[in-house]
């Protein structure tokens, strides 16, 4: 590693890779331990521990470390870091465990790294969630997988690592801190300004990182992050194109790109002084934070953090790390120069052009041009390419209501309906069919029921990601399991929620197979509606009150709905 190099967080450069040998006698000792098949967001910490990303920690934080990191953004030897990074498990796993030897392994049972427990603790994640992102609204993305998702009980110990995660995509992009930091040392760089980013990027984006590395003469670090980011996002594949594509508009020897496997929290101001950090250990002596910086927004589109507040933060700690801020204000372009511009230096009356993410998103859908003063033609081709216009995505048509609502038979109809029109292939997901075939040795228990909706969800997912139509009628009675499905299937095209608003009282009326008169009597328990509750959704695209509409009417309604949305029209047909 040169010395000309900035010295990693720390001062030196973890690897927790140990060698061939002793990985094959971890491996060996590792068949009579027990072992945990690590979440996808757990495989990008452990990979981004075991290659010094995050320097100087070399295991996931004990309590006293944890505790600290929450409360001061320090560990408990007083180094700035401010965003935990823990092993999360199930309380009975981490008890069993600890003063054992623990395998890690990923997805595919492919051990990993073996971590040799001492510490066991139950974090109060409503607290982390209030120090460390300042709200426990679960509108945050950060906030939701803290309070929904992790197991209750955080482990550490010392980590061995074995091997880090393989991956088959883009392989020449995917370096380790140290191999960033010997390409910088073969190009003869030594001033670098790394630019952080989980979008695409278009002219206002390559204004802006020209504009940094000229200012602080430094050369730049195209630094995407690909490992997970928020729902809604643009998928690596297509964003890594798009990089590649943009590389050469740069001068030539001045700019590089490199692809971070990290899992972020979009915990805004902490989470800039996070990325700096992990900079640092690539070798970048600057960072670029714009506005807004790994801030989400709520439901209404309130923005979390103000939209400065990152630049803020890190300003007030870039000294003590040792990477200094580039700050940018938004770039617009100003038709009258016909050039980008920072915000604040746009002239007065001058006609300010711009395109917002949801303007993009909208344009893409319905197949409009995207200018060239947005973006550059191969990037256009890229999204294009993986997000057509909406009439050529596939959807799904989610019904939810209690039993007897009518659900079935309008999605029959609308079936029916959808393949008159023709065009793409239409495949119907009936809970009661699905029962049979998909999840016949469930019950009816809140867990099992969440497995047979999951299940739906995954299948209509991948009809939607290929360019069906899947039309699924459960009850689905639980509000969080409908948010995960729809998260699910709008990762590959497009969902429109149905509440089957039949009340309750006219659902028994009906009552044609009489489960109504039997769950009454208590013969069958769990029922939805009478001794199980089903939770009214408040997110649905759409609500039909069938005493008011026929079957026939309601899927009409459902296919101008369609219409205007733009997901069926005259360019869907055959």
């Amino acid at each position: 590693m040169s010395d000309h190099l900035i010295a990693p967080h720390g001062g030196t450069l973890v690897n927790l890779v140990g060698d061939a040998d002793r990985a094959a006698e971890l491996k060996a000792a590792a068949a009579d331990w027990p072992s945990w098949d690590l979440t996808p967001r757990q495989i990008c910490d452990i990979e981004l521990l075991m290659n010094g990303a995050f320097s100087p920690l070399q295991t996931f934080l004990g309590q006293a470390d944890y505790e600290n990191v929450c409360a001061q953004m320090r560990l408990a030897d007083g180094t700035i870091w401010p965003m935990p990074v823990c092993l999360d498990l199930p309380e009975e796993l981490a008890n069993s465990v600890n003063g054992q030897s623990l395998a890690l392994r990923d997805l595919e049972g492919v051990i990993l790294a073996v971590l040799h427990v001492d510490d066991v603790y139950t974090p109060d994640r409503e607290a982390e969630a209030q120090q460390v992102f300042g709200t426990t609204n679960p509108e945050h993305p950060g906030v939701a997988h803290l309070l929904q998702r992790t197991n209750p009980c955080y482990v550490s110990g010392r980590l061995e690592g074995m091997a880090l995660p393989h991956h088959y995509d883009f392989r020449t992009l995917r370096q380790t801190p140290a191999e960033v930091r010997d390409q910088f040392q073969k190009m003869g760089w030594t001033k670098i300004v790394a630019f952080q980013t989980r979008n695409p990027m278009h002219r206002a984006h390559q204004e802006i990182t020209l504009r940094a590395a000229k200012d602080v003469g430094a050369n730049l670090l195209i630094h995407p992050v690909v490992g997970l980011t928020k729902p809604g996002d643009v998928d690596h594949y297509t964003r890594t194109r798009a990089y590649q594509s943009l590389l050469p508009t740069y001068p030539h020897n001045t700019a590089a790109l490199s692809l971070l496997n990290l899992a972020m929290r979009m915990g805004g101001p902490r989470e800039a002084v996070w990325h700096a950090i992990i900079r640092k250990n690539h070798g970048c002596t600057h960072f670029i934070v714009g506005r807004d910086h790994a801030g989400p927004a709520d439901r209404s589109g309130k923005a979390f953090y103000g939209p400065y507040d990152a630049q803020e933060l890190l300003a007030k700690y870039q000294d003590e790390i040792g990477v200094s801020m580039v700050p940018f204000q938004m770039m617009v372009y100003v038709e009258e120069q016909a050039a980008y511009v920072p915000q604040d230096q746009v002239p007065e009356g001058a006609r300010v052009l711009n395109i917002s993410g949801t303007e993009l998103r909208k344009r893409l859908n319905e197949g409009r041009d995207l200018p060239e003063w947005f973006t550059f033609p191969d990037i256009v081709k890229e999204l294009r390419k993986s997000y057509p216009p909406r009439h050529k995505q596939g959807f799904t048509v989610f019904f939810t209501g209690l039993s007897g609502s009518g659900k079935s038979t309008i999605a029959n109809v609308l079936l029916v309906k959808l393949l008159e029109m023709g065009g793409r292939p239409v495949s119907i997901l009936d809970g009661d069919v699905v029962r049979k075939h998909l999840s016949s040795e469930l019950g009816f228990s809140k867990e099992h029921r969440d497995i047979n909706i999951r299940r739906i969800g995954y299948v209509a997912s991948e009809v939607t990601k290929n360019g069906g139509i899947a039309i699924c009628a459960p009850i689905a009675p639980y509000d969080q399991t409908r948010k995960d499905v729809r998260a699910m299937i709008e990762e590959g095209g497009g969902f429109i929620l149905v509440h089957v608003a039949t009340s309750l009282e006219e659902c028994e009326a009906r009552d044609r197979k009489g489960f109504y008169a039997k769950a009454r009597a208590g013969i069958i328990k769990e029922f939805t509606g009478i001794s199980d509750p089903y939770e009214e959704p408040h997110d649905a695209e759409m609500v039909i009150q069938t005493e008011d509409l026929t079957a026939e009417e309601a899927a009409q309604e459902i296919i101008l709905h369609l219409e205007r949305e733009g997901y069926i029209g005259p360019e869907s047909d055959i």
